[in-house]
């Protein structure tokens, strides 16, 4: 907050879903720490539409944040030159026998609107032992099903922090042992890294591709991907509510904070 304070912009903390708050007496809207949207997805969605019709400015901006809100939006990706991991999506209703195509692969399935792990299942397709886990998955929900990417365990998943749609800084994220997700709820650890420029232009091309899909104005963005056969998987664009590890870099706080003030003023 003391970085938006050198640039004479006062921040409130406010929750998205508290219904006390005046949103249209605000400047602005910086979506930052909502990390409970995809629990209750029809009201942040309203919620959004609100905003919009109140005419409030968003970062990012709620036609991105929409879009961005549904990791379905990954397979619109590869027309526009995007390495992602192979992904699936199905509905619920589908799930195992999607899986029983794929016999034998080892799979992740979890929610195409999800955070944290939420609802997310691994093991081998065609078991009985996932279908059982697939078939008590919420029905409502959509899904999808990538490959497990055994890299994860072994070199980490990397993450890019772009502000401004520049590299602000990266970082290394490791599970737990004998685990698979990288979060720190579940014992993940995280270290700074120096991206090499084959990983920083893929990063950059999945940056590239949410412009050319028409989802322009992004403040913040956080690349998630794996290393794979010598290609950077891309495995999420956070453009919504990423954590974006600032404990790794004492200035990229105030490099965030420079481009809030540069989109405000």
């Amino acid at each position: 907050m003391q970085f938006l304070r050198e640039h004479a912009i006062e921040p409130t903390p406010a929750s998205w879903n508290d219904p006390s708050v005046d949103w249209a007496s605000y400047d602005a809207i910086l979506i930052r720490t909502i990390w409970d949207y995809f629990r209750f997805y029809g009201e942040f969605l309203e919620w959004l539409d609100r905003i919009e019709k109140l005419g409030v400015p968003t970062i990012n901006p709620v036609p991105l944040l929409r879009w961005n809100s549904d990791k379905g939006y990954l397979l619109q990706l590869p027309p526009h030159g995007v390495d992602i991991i192979p992904t699936q999506i199905v509905g619920a209703d589908g799930l195992v026998t999607a899986l029983s195509s794929m016999s034998g692969a080892h799979v992740v399935v979890k929610p195409t609107v999800s955070g944290t792990a939420w609802h997310t299942v691994r093991g081998v397709a065609g078991s009985h032992a996932l279908n059982t886990a697939a078939a008590a998955l919420p029905r409502s929900m959509t899904f999808l099903i990538q490959p497990f990417m055994p890299e994860i365990e072994i070199e980490g998943e990397l993450s890019l922090l772009f502000f401004g749609g520049v590299l602000s800084h990266a970082v290394r994220k490791r599970p737990a042992p004998n685990d698979y997700r990288v979060q720190s709820e579940f014992g993940g650890s995280v270290e700074v890294i120096v991206p090499d420029d084959a990983i920083v232009a893929a990063a950059k091309r999945a940056l590239a591709a949410v412009d050319g899909l028409g989802y322009e104005g992004g403040s913040y963005a956080r690349i998630d991907g794996v290393m794979s056969a010598g290609r950077f998987l891309i495995m999420e664009i956070e453009m919504i509510e990423p954590a974006l590890y600032f404990q790794g870099d004492a200035a990229a706080a105030r490099r965030f904070a420079e481009v809030i003030a540069r989109r405000l003023l």
